[in-house]
């Protein structure tokens, strides 16, 4: 268990290195390069010499890239020149809402999708696995801004039940606003939930096919003890996986979400960073968000390996 436990750490450790290579190289090649991104229209020869020496831009590339990781690596992501401000005080400001409505919709969509996966996996090939598995595949195909933009119509604009005016610009008002989070967190939960529920579905009907039920069902052990006790502990195995590696999406949809419904998160700041050209910022959310896929990733296959010894063994 130690070994894959460092195996499996080294293999994230060395994800993220290069994520941050790659990317940082990335935005170094962009054309004009970042000193002229930044200036814009104020960029003469004058200007870009001052602010790549004041950025520490005219050192050689690889200086450049151990300098700014080392920073990265002790929590300093850097100077915003547009907002005249720390990258890590703008991140700081836009995380904790970003995190609260992710999260609640991951949670709900996990509390959704199980008792629906398992009802679908009993009841196959009846109306209700059909109705169900069309709801599902139309809610998966749906884009998550139409899905937000139909609940702004629907619920703001003609039942008028959440006013206009509310927005979640803190993790205070995310709190406090209940009705403000309503929407977004019910639109990440309607796309994700649909997608667990299928898989958790035939994994269910996988489990059910196992010498394992048949023979607890000839020792006489009662359907549902089956059912809940063994066939869905086993199941939810798979999802452990499913879930961490879902989180890049919901983050993703989260982006969307919060332009949509004015949710001053750090979706909406990524937004902001990448239609002005703000580096800085784009830099460290794409590696923050990196960080977080890996470390999702890697939880899950360390819960997945203390569930399922096979997974040591192999």
């Amino acid at each position: 268990m130690t070994a894959y436990i460092v195996r499996r750490t080294l293999q994230a450790v060395l994800t993220v290195i290069l994520v941050s290579i790659i990317t940082f190289g990335l935005l170094h090649l962009l054309p004009g390069g970042m000193v002229r991104g930044l200036l814009g229209t104020h960029a003469n020869p004058q200007s870009i010499a001052q602010l790549s020496a004041q950025m520490g831009l005219n050192r050689p590339l690889f200086m450049q890239y151990l300098s700014w990781f080392g920073n990265f690596l002790h929590g300093d992501f850097g100077w915003d020149y547009f907002k005249q401000q720390s990258v890590g005080s703008l991140i700081q400001g836009t995380i904790g809402q970003s995190m609260y409505i992710v999260g609640l919709s991951l949670v709900l969509s996990v509390l959704i999708s199980i008792p629906i996966g398992v009802l679908q996996a009993v009841r196959r090939n009846t109306l209700l696995d059909h109705t169900l598995t069309f709801v599902s595949f139309v809610l998966w195909g749906i884009p998550t801004f139409l899905i937000a933009f139909l609940m702004l119509d629907l619920f703001v604009d003609q039942l008028g039940w959440i006013p206009t005016s509310n927005e979640i610009a803190s993790f205070h008002d995310a709190l406090t606003q209940p009705q403000a989070i309503i929407l977004p967190v019910a639109c990440l939960t309607l796309t994700s939930f649909a997608g667990y529920s299928r898989y958790l579905r035939s994994s269910v009907l996988d489990e059910l096919t196992q010498e394992y039920v048949r023979t607890a069902i000839a020792k006489g052990a009662g359907r549902r003890r089956v059912l809940y006790g063994h066939v869905l502990r086993n199941a939810m195995i798979p999802m452990i996986t499913l879930i961490g590696l879902s989180l890049p999406a919901l983050v993703g949809g989260a982006v969307i979400i919060e332009n949509v419904f004015n949710i001053q998160g750090i979706g909406l700041l990524t937004t902001q960073a990448a239609l002005t050209n703000d580096f800085g910022v784009t830099l460290a959310i794409t590696m923050l968000t990196a960080a977080l896929t890996v470390l999702g990733s890697l939880i899950a296959d360390l819960s997945y390996a203390i569930l399922d010894p096979r997974v040591r063994l192999d």
